[in-house]
């Protein structure tokens, strides 16, 4: 039973988290490519039956231009629980916190008293991320131990790198210092999460800004310079402990998603591209006489297609990469979802058994040759695909959106990303559907792109859970 003071959003168990009311509203963020026009952020109705279902009823857009909103998250969640630290009473899931990854801004919306019109309550200004932490271009944040981990792909002062982790204050959303405290070989930064009970935390390789400002670049790409490793870590100490190298042509291992038991020990890495094939691929990660270890569990393979019908950084392999780009595990562990904003499919896999995942469902969406239309809009062919995907916390509903980063859209959607948002309705047995009765896109949206999603009350990706 939660304490009267207590978020009632905050869930002792996944399965707690599962059987809760759910969502009636997602948050996503909007940017503007051209940095003409301020980025958002958005508010989705998503309460089937609502008037309003499936429309834009919120709008808060940020003062400054070219920010590139990108991953963002909640000032707390479910794992508060255990957390010492917090000051429990009246901690909430309140706050979005949301990084600007190109203008190292922290932008802070308050979700109260109305949650379809958040209010941007704070700004966080690069030059005192610089200062207190040492770092550039936030890129994804959790609430954890000690205070609010926010990743970060730069270093500062016009260094290109080490990328690492900033520490934010819980309350004040103040920078409080750099995470690590010995980061070992660790130089990259992408994504980090954690198994709290171990006191580990994982974290995954992009590149640095310059590797990344103006897109995928070829010569670094198929040099095999992007990341290619995962890192273990002392959670609490802040300590590098065990580096593993899944092979060089396995490039840029991003989104990471560790079980959502507690007392679990495995989770799952999507990598972009393999620079051998052009496949795409998933991997698990596990403990083993107590040490770590990397196996591949899933691998997707590219898709012949016609050069004349592939933007020119593609023409020369005559093929669409899948290009994973995001992944995410339901909050049972049952099923995880794969994006393959390339190709435009997400598939879904039976997880039950980590070791050997089995396909269960797919649907497709947009790609880079397919440009497959949405069931409410058969006649309108779509750029990007599916790329942040979200799950409902009792796996029911998947949401999608389309834009994975300027630069990339621009690289291999060359005449145009557009915006779109899509659910899809999942059979607890396995398989999915889109659902025709949900599609904000385009004007819907103001002319932004769209990239990630929250949901009200939590997600599949933001909560991790202290007890069984």
């Amino acid at each position: 039973m939660n304490h009267p003071e207590m978020d009632p959003t905050f869930y002792r168990s996944a399965a707690e988290a599962a059987a809760a009311p759910p969502e009636r509203l997602a948050y996503v963020v909007a940017f503007d490519r051209a940095a003409q026009k301020p980025d958002a952020l958005s508010v989705i109705d998503v309460e089937p039956g609502s008037a309003t279902y499936g429309q834009v009823v919120g709008w808060t857009e940020v003062p400054h231009l070219g920010n590139e909103l990108h991953h963002f998250g909640w000032n707390a969640c479910s794992s508060a629980l255990k957390h010492e630290g917090h000051h429990m009473a009246g901690l909430a899931r309140r706050y979005l916190i949301v990084p600007g990854l190109r203008s190292s801004l922290l932008y802070v919306f308050d979700t109260q008293p109305d949650p379809r019109q958040p209010d941007l309550c704070k700004i966080v200004d690069s030059s005192e991320l610089a200062a207190k932490a040492g770092y550039s271009r936030p890129h994804t944040l959790h609430c954890g131990p000690d205070g609010v981990f926010m990743t970060c792909l730069g270093a500062a002062n016009g260094s290109d790198g080490p990328g690492g982790i900033a520490l934010l204050d819980h309350d004040t959303f103040d920078v409080l210092r750099q995470w690590e405290t010995d980061r070992g070989p660790q130089y990259l930064a992408y994504d980090a999460w954690w198994h709290l009970n171990q006191n580990t935390l994982v974290s995954s390789e992009w590149g640095t800004p310059s590797m990344i400002e103006d897109g995928l670049k070829p010569e670094l790409l198929l040099e095999n310079k992007y990341g290619h490793a995962i890192h273990f870590w002392d959670l609490a100490a802040g300590r590098h402990q065990q580096r593993i190298d899944l092979g060089e042509h396995y490039q840029m291992p991003l989104e990471l998603r560790p079980s959502h038991d507690p007392d679990a020990t495995w989770g799952f890495v999507g990598v972009v591209i393999s620079t051998e094939d052009l496949s795409a691929s998933v991997w698990r990660w596990h403990r083993d006489d107590g040490t770590w270890a990397v196996d591949k569990v899933i691998t997707i393979p590219a898709e012949p297609a016609d050069p004349d019908l592939l933007p020119p950084a593609l023409k020369p392999f005559g093929a669409v990469p899948p290009l994973v780009s995001d992944i995410d595990l339901s909050v049972d562990d049952a099923f995880l979802y794969v994006s393959c904003w390339g190709t435009g499919e997400l598939t879904q896999f039976d997880v039950q058994d980590p070791a050997n995942p089995k396909q269960t469902g797919s649907v497709r969406l947009g790609g880079i040759v397919g440009r497959t239309a949405h069931p409410a809009a058969p006649n309108q062919p779509l750029a990007g695909g599916p790329q942040m995907v979200e799950i409902s916390r009792n796996g029911r509903r998947v949401y999608v959106t389309n834009s994975l980063y300027g630069a990339w859209d621009d690289q291999f959607y060359p005449d145009g990303v557009g915006a779109w948002m899509a659910v899809m309705r999942t059979d607890p047995d396995g398989g999915m559907t889109i659902d025709d009765s949900f599609f904000p896109h385009d004007e819907d949206f103001r002319g932004l792109r769209v990239h990630q999603v929250r949901l009200q009350g939590g997600d599949a990706s933001s909560d991790s859970y202290c007890y069984r």
